[in-house]
């Protein structure tokens, strides 16, 4: 009797989710209809008629005494900057209508071109909540994904980052503002450690896509040594287990020497067979360039030093930071 009603309970709510999801993509539809109709029709194909302002309050207007809330001016005018904003129909059809409309207006004021791509197609794909694309649009998640040079180049030709390699799902500067740790930050290692653990879910979302919890301080054994590795995820995407080292300072050879070990130590005990070679990032406060030049992160595809900083910074620092390690890479590859 008990699975009979749990079976039913199965169809309603299943019964639920299709009508809401059905409900939700024919109003983004619509939107998309109506900014198109506002556009094409009532202002000939020109982005801004000169009496665009008073047909948008005419057409509020007629709207809400028809139809209720959900027509003021303001809305109006979003309707008409997402058709705008995607001219071409399939993408709305495709991509924007898998969305609700509190999403597609956040990505549709992103203002690159690319980058608006590829949080549509990340927010349908991952189910993102809105706080999280929020999140995400706030912190440059596209643009520190392609915060190396060479991320750059291979993908300046692409709508969406197509995430293939494991250099593609790394990002530089890692944000960790959800640990809430004041400024000027005076928390060490162990505690950032402890900080992220218990902001688990966060921390996940941050890394990004495929990756699964494995364990803290993951204890790799010799005959006559033990070894601890702060952090251990995997990635079901490139199927290979992901070692993270924190360090509360600037990168050094040390670093870079100890989490190469670590790296080649888990491939020869602990990775499955069929699996691709383990990853091994390093989460500092502040990078060497030096370092990264000339130590075996150049020559290891499967090794990355990156920055990871505990506060939100601001668009501006953001941005610079960002432009920072772009100057310091082509002056060290020049």
């Amino acid at each position: 009797m008990t699975n009979y009603i749990e079976e039913i309970r199965g169809i309603l709510a299943s019964a639920r989710q299709n009508a809401y999801t059905a409900v939700n993509t024919a109003m983004v539809e619509a939107y998309w209809l109506i900014g198109k109709r506002i556009v094409e029709q009532e202002q000939h194909g020109e982005e801004r008629a000169v009496y665009g302002e008073g047909i948008l309050k005419e057409l509020s207007k007629a709207l809400t005494t028809e139809f209720g809330k959900g027509f003021s001016y303001s809305n109006l005018r979003n309707f008409r900057q997402f058709y705008l904003t995607y001219r071409d129909s399939e993408i709305c059809y495709t991509l924007c209508s898998k969305l609700t409309w509190s999403h597609n207006r956040l990505i549709m004021r992103v203002e690159n071109e690319a980058a608006r791509g590829f949080y549509l197609s990340e927010a349908a794909e991952e189910n993102w909540s809105v706080r999280t694309l929020e999140r995400n649009i706030n912190t440059f998640y596209y643009h520190r994904l392609l915060s190396s040079n060479d991320k750059t180049i291979n993908q300046k030709d692409s709508k969406v980052l197509q995430k293939q390699r494991p250099e593609d799902f790394i990002k530089d500067p890692y944000i960790f503002e959800f640990l809430n740790i004041q400024q000027p930050a005076t928390a060490n290692e162990s505690e950032i450690e402890t900080a992220l653990i218990e902001n688990l879910q966060q921390f996940l979302l941050e890394l990004g896509k495929g990756f699964s919890f494995v364990g803290r301080q993951f204890r790799i054994s010799t005959e006559i040594d033990h070894f601890f590795i702060d952090l251990v995820f995997y990635n079901y995407l490139l199927k290979c287990f992901v070692l993270i080292d924190l360090k509360a300072g600037k990168l050094t050879h040390q670093h870079v020497g100890q989490m190469d070990m670590y790296r080649r130590m888990f491939d020869d005990l602990k990775k499955p067979e069929g699996d691709n070679p383990t990853i091994g990032i390093i989460l500092c406060t502040e990078k060497s360039e030096t370092v990264v030049k000339y130590s075996v992160i150049n020559d290891n595809p499967r090794l990355f030093a990156t920055k990871y900083m505990p506060f939100l910074p601001t668009e501006e620092e953001l941005i610079a930071e960002i432009e920072r390690e772009k100057v310091k890479l082509n002056l060290f590859n020049s």
